[in-house]
């Protein structure tokens, strides 16, 4: 799984707030987990499934796996751009890449996540195959991308 360069991606901007840093005015590990789950919704949204609908069918996708690589402190004030790439599902696992990057091209962070489709079932969960058509268009559009090369 690596980051495609000139593929497209799907793009969220967002600008460091007080929340999201620790004491020192340093962007927070958990605020960068934040910014990624809200990436994959915005995108899978504007692949044509929103995440209300997934869960309308009851329907998950919790993260099987993370690893940030942190490259750069991102601090207080800063304008972030994640630049986020669906991959091609591996079996069960559906991988995303995202990429943290700073005014003037900086690479700030990289993230990798593999997530697993699921229904709830009672108390448990359920892994679910084959997927249901709505998503299997929504992640065709996702891997096709937007107009923007990245």
């Amino acid at each position: 799984m690596e980051w495609q360069k000139g593929h497209r991606c799907w793009l969220l901007r967002r600008r460091v707030l007080p929340q999201h840093t620790d004491h020192g005015g340093v962007m927070w590990h958990g605020a960068y987990l934040a910014w990624l789950e809200e990436a994959r919704v915005e995108a899978l949204a504007a692949a044509g499934l929103p995440y209300a609908a997934l869960s309308a069918l009851g329907l998950e996708l919790p993260v099987l796996a993370l690893r940030i690589d942190y490259h750069q402190a991102v601090g207080h004030g800063e304008l972030v751009e994640l630049h986020s790439q669906a991959q091609p599902r591996r079996g069960l696992r559906l991988p995303w890449i995202s990429r943290f990057i700073l005014s003037g091209e900086r690479l700030a962070a990289e993230a990798r996540v593999e997530l697993a489709l699921v229904r709830r079932q009672g108390a448990g969960l359920q892994l679910v195959r084959p997927y249901p058509p709505e998503l299997e268009q929504a992640l065709q559009r996702l891997l096709d991308g937007p107009d923007k090369a990245c």
